[in-house]
C-alpha cells in the first residue's frame, strides 16, 4: 500500500470517529449577509455598477461558522461569545439553536451592536462589502460574564478553538483563563489568530494563520520562496512555544511545522476555487476536532486540507459533511 492509500485508510478512520465528540469554540460572533444578483449597466449617478438583487441569505459568521463547521460533521459545539440586542444578534442565535448550537453562553450586549458583514456580489464577483461592529473592548462586566462561563463549558469539552476576529472576545485575560483550564484537562487549544493579538497565543497546540497573517503576525515583510517561509514558521513555533502551526497557503496547500523539528508540506486538494470565505473556519474546525479524537496533528492537518480543497469549490461562507469528505477519501 503506497504512503497516500495508507493516509487516506487512516482519515476514513478518522471520519468515523468525529461525530458526537464536543468542542469549545470561543471567539468572535458575526453575522455574514449575502445579497446576489447581476450587473448589466453603470449608474447615471456615479460610476459604479448597479447590481439587480436575485438572492439575500444572512448565516452566521466568525466564530459561529466554525460552529456550524463542526455540527455539519456531527459533532456536538458549544459557543462563548457575544453578540448585541439587535435583529442581527437574534437572527443569529435563532439560525444557531436551529443547527442544533448550544447558545446558552452566548452573552447579549445592549452596549454593543452584532458585528455584521454585509456582500454584494455580482455573479461570481464580490463589488462591494460593508460592516457593522462595536470597535472597543469588552467592557469588564461583560468580560467577567464571559469567563464564568468558560470553567464550565471547558469541563465538558474535548478540545477548544478560539476563532479571532479582533472584535473584542479574545483578550490577555480570557487567553489566560482558557490555557489554564485546558491545560488542567489536558485537551488542545486551537487558534484561528488575528494579526493584532499573535504574540498573546503562547502555549497553544496549533495555530492556523494563512500567510500573510504570518507575515503581518510576526511585524515582517514578506519574501518570496520556500526557505523564507519555512524560517518564519519556525520562528513562530519558537516564539510561541506552540506545539504546531499551520500555515495555509492557498493554491500553495499547506506546511506543517512541529516544535519537534518536524516540517510537512501538505498539497492542495482544491479542484476548482469559487470563493474562498470562511475556508480558515472550515481548516481550524476540522482540525481541531481530529485533534479532539487523538489524531496525530499530521493527520489532522490532512483532513483539514482535504475539507478546505472542497469548500472552497462552493459559493458563500460554507461548511463540508462527512460523506463529501468520505467521497474524496476514496
Amino acid at each position: 500500500m503506497s504512503t497516500s492509500q495508507a493516509e487516506k485508510v487512516r482519515l476514513r478512520r478518522l471520519l468515523a470517529r468525529l461525530a458526537q465528540t464536543r468542542v469549545l469554540v470561543v471567539g468572535d460572533l458575526m453575522l455574514d449577509q449575502f445579497i446576489r444578483g447581476s450587473v448589466s449597466r453603470l449608474s447615471p449617478e456615479a460610476p459604479v455598477p448597479v447590481v439587480h438583487v436575485r438572492s439575500e441569505s444572512l448565516m452566521p459568521g466568525g466564530a459561529g461558522n466554525v460552529a456550524l463547521n463542526l455540527a455539519a460533521l456531527g459533532a456536538r459545539a458549544d459557543l462563548v461569545g457575544i453578540v448585541g440586542d439587535d435583529l442581527a444578534g437574534r437572527t443569529l442565535l435563532e439560525n444557531l439553536s436551529s443547527q442544533g448550537i448550544s447558545t446558552s453562553r452566548i452573552l447579549v450586549d445592549p452596549e454593543r451592536v452584532t458585528s455584521q458583514k454585509c456582500r454584494v456580489i455580482a455573479e461570481h464577483q464580490q463589488v462591494v462589502r460593508f460592516d457593522r461592529e462595536t470597535p472597543k473592548p469588552l467592557s469588564v462586566p461583560a468580560q467577567g460574564v464571559l469567563l464564568r462561563g468558560l470553567a464550565a463549558a471547558i469541563a465538558q469539552a474535548q478540545a477548544v478553538i478560539l476563532s479571532d476576529y479582533g472584535k473584542g472576545v479574545i483578550s490577555p485575560r480570557l487567553l489566560k483563563a482558557v490555557m489554564a483550564a485546558a491545560r488542567g484537562r489536558n485537551i488542545p487549544v486551537i487558534v484561528d489568530p488575528k494579526i493584532e493579538n499573535f504574540g498573546l497565543y503562547r502555549g497553544v497546540d496549533c495555530i492556523t494563520p494563512n500567510t500573510h497573517e504570518a507575515w503581518a503576525g510576526m511585524r515582517r515583510v514578506p519574501k518570496p520562496g520556500q526557505e523564507p517561509l519555512d524560517k518564519l514558521g519556525w520562528d513562530i513555533v519558537k516564539r510561541l512555544k506552540a506545539r504546531s502551526v499551520l500555515i495555509t497557503r492557498g493554491p500553495d496547500g499547506m506546511s506543517l511545522f512541529e516544535s519537534g523539528g518536524r516540517l510537512t508540506h501538505i498539497p492542495t486538494r482544491a479542484r476548482e476555487v469559487y470563493d474562498v470565505t470562511g475556508a480558515g473556519d472550515t481548516v481550524v474546525s476540522v482540525l481541531t476536532l481530529a485533534r479532539a479524537c487523538r489524531a496525530s496533528i499530521r493527520d489532522a492537518a490532512a483532513l483539514a486540507n482535504y475539507a478546505a480543497g472542497i469548500v472552497v469549490g462552493k459559493l458563500g461562507t460554507a461548511t463540508v459533511s462527512v460523506a463529501e469528505l468520505r467521497e474524496v477519501l476514496r
